[in-house]
């Protein structure tokens, strides 16, 4: 297995979890350049979303792929969530680390109000 397989496999057993529950969940991802953020329904509707694509994020960073520009995410989609009256997510890290730039995103959110 490669690491994006793996990356892969750990995503499905945490989405696999959050189904079950039948929540709201705080999807991200994150490339080399830019990080996403989705507020996604049980039956698959997204709700809310922001991105380091977006132009009021576009040219505010150097570099839009650090923990700065992620905070700032996590800011945004907080906002968003509860703009759209939703209080409480499952936060799925799609398989990735609860390090860095996902850390970084998922403290902005709760610091601005979102539960999870």
């Amino acid at each position: 297995m490669n690491k994006k397989e793996t990356r892969l496999r750990r995503a499905g057993k945490t989405r696999g979890r959050i189904e079950r529950q039948a929540v709201m969940r705080l999807c991200i991802n994150r490339s080399s350049n830019h990080t996403y953020a989705q507020i996604i329904a049980p039956e698959g509707d997204i709700k809310a979303s922001a991105s380091t694509v977006e132009k009021t994020l576009r040219g505010k960073f150097k570099h839009s792929g650090n923990k700065e520009a992620a905070a700032h995410v996590g800011k945004l989609i907080a906002e968003r969530a509860i703009k759209a009256g939703i209080k409480a997510v499952a936060f799925d890290r799609s398989g990735f680390q609860y390090h860095g730039r996902v850390q970084a995103l998922a403290e902005a959110a709760r610091e601005s109000g979102l539960d999870f």
